[in-house]
């Protein structure tokens, strides 16, 4: 009679810490999911950001061909690669920051309302993009706490449960503290 209520206990405390698991993965996946319709946002507002700078930039040429470039290898790269879709989108923003550059150089530019309502969306989606950044990886910390994590570490292996990758800044340059000289 006690064996039977033991095994019971235990099987419920299985069922509870799998689902515990699942619940986990989904929230990571759900998370994913937001950061690749941002990114995804950005891509398609790319082209007429490069189209209204040229307009105005023509000698810019080298740069924005390499956003077109930039942009084209992280929609190359599988959905599921966090750490190298982290790296090319990392490369992208930087790209990005330069056409933002640019504009300061050309006023005809910069009072282009064209360019403004662009430059407005980009703001706008880099905000979505670093709150949907926080949230994968906040979710992404969770799962990989429950997968490391005893005892719900002895359904992780056997299960399939793995530890997801963090989406993060690799350049250190972005992580450096910006000096400030008066």
């Amino acid at each position: 009679m006690y064996f039977v209520i033991a095994i019971a206990i235990v099987a419920v405390v299985a069922v509870f810490l799998y689902n515990g698991l699942v619940r986990a993965r989904q929230m990571a996946e759900e998370a994913w999911s937001g950061i690749d319709v941002q990114l995804k946002r950005r891509a398609d507002l790319i082209p007429n950001l490069i189209e209204t700078v040229k307009g105005y930039a023509t000698h810019e040429k080298s740069t924005l061909e390499e956003i077109v470039e930039l942009r084209n290898r992280a929609q190359a790269v599988p959905s599921g690669d966090v750490a190298a879709r982290g790296i090319a989108e990392g490369m992208l923003s930087q790209a990005l920051g330069r056409v933002m550059a640019i504009a300061e150089a050309y006023p005809d530019l910069k009072a282009s309302q064209n360019f403004s309502e662009l430059q407005q969306s980009l703001d706008g989606i880099e905000s979505e993009i670093q709150m949907a950044r926080r949230y994968y990886n906040g979710s992404a910390r969770d799962l990989n706490i429950k997968v490391e994590s005893f005892p719900s570490n002895l359904l992780a292996g056997p299960f399939g449960f793995q530890k997801k990758t963090f989406f993060e800044i690799d350049n250190p340059a972005d992580r450096a503290v910006p000096a400030v000289k008066f």
